[in-house]
């Protein structure tokens, strides 16, 4: 005999779909993807001055939304099945929005090199969340150790080599920073504790993305941001960059792994994004690589072996 259904919203089930631990295939498309996170740092950096960040982010929202509503059509999802998962589905959204807002404040106040730190924390608040909240995500003593290993190492390779910022305004950019990380931890929360855990990728997205665009998007044109933008040829190469690898591929490439593996061990790979941000800074903005940099990245290495092996 059939259960009868609830009527209310719907969450993940009392027993979710077993998750597989990290292996060789999802390492390397972890890696991929922190390659482009890493790129998007220097994609909107090397443009900022002919488009303020905010109205990137705000535009490639806009944008991919629009191809990710039209790819779901393409699979067969209509807009009123977006109603199924409208909680948690917003709730994903205003989390990946105040994660960028976070940011583009707070670089008002820090340094570049302090917001990827503290922005990155998110790993480990998420797999501290994880571990109380999500059966089947705890962590063993030795993870625990790899995620320490793994943050001291980023900290080490991010340390600014002078600071010329007051440190009030310091500490105010550092602690947003720190809320852009939290804000990213609880949208993977959200994910794995929801019906969305199930949900196909292009769906949650749709739904990050729209919000996104619907709130920031009134914002930019009252802020006068869309105004000042100068359509240059780099602008226009790292918008495109920005929707098409980031909203849309890279993303897409998260949701579909946290369907199939451990929430935990695949975000202690986002350690690795800001170090290849800072290489890709060297590469194409001529920053410098230091000491502290190198340690810290093979400190980074060797805490994901100790998590995900």
């Amino acid at each position: 005999m059939k259960s009868p259904r609830s009527n209310s919203l719907p969450v993940a089930s009392a027993c979710p779909a077993l998750r597989r631990p990290v292996d060789g295939h999802a390492g390397v498309l972890m890696i991929l993807f922190c390659l482009a996170l890493g790129a998007q740092q220097v994609a909107i950096k090397a443009v900022a001055s002919d488009i303020a960040p905010l109205a990137q982010v705000a535009l490639r929202s806009l944008a991919a939304a629009m191809l990710v509503l039209a790819i779901a059509r393409w699979r067969g999802m209509r807009l009123t099945d977006l109603r199924a998962d409208l909680g948690p589905g917003l709730l994903v959204g205003l989390g990946f929005t105040a994660e960028f807002v976070f940011v583009a404040w707070g670089l008002h106040y820090t340094l570049a090199s302090h917001m990827s730190v503290f922005l990155y924390t998110a790993p480990v608040f998420a797999a501290l969340g994880l571990h109380l909240w999500v059966p089947g995500e705890r962590l063993a003593r030795r993870q625990w150790w790899g995620i320490a290993l793994a943050f001291a190492g980023m900290l080490i390779a991010m340390a600014p080599a002078t600071h010329r910022v007051a440190a009030g305004a310091v500490m105010l950019g550092d602690a947003l920073g720190l809320l852009a990380g939290l804000s990213w931890a609880a949208t993977t929360l959200v994910l794995r504790r929801s019906s969305l855990s199930e949900a196909p990728p292009v769906k949650t997205l749709c739904y990050q993305l729209i919000v996104a665009a619907g709130i920031l998007m009134p914002v930019v044109v009252a802020s006068g941001d869309l105004e000042r933008i100068a359509v240059t040829g780099p602008v226009v190469a790292s918008m495109a960059f920005q929707t098409l690898v980031i909203s849309c591929g890279a993303l897409l490439l998260w949701f579909a792994l946290l369907r199939r593996y451990l929430a935990s061990q695949l975000g202690v790979f986002s350690f690795l994004s800001p170090v290849f941000g800072v290489l890709f800074g060297a590469l194409l903005l001529g920053e410098p690589l230091t000491l502290n940099f190198i340690i810290g990245g093979l400190a980074i290495l060797s805490g994901i072996v100790l998590v995900s092996r």
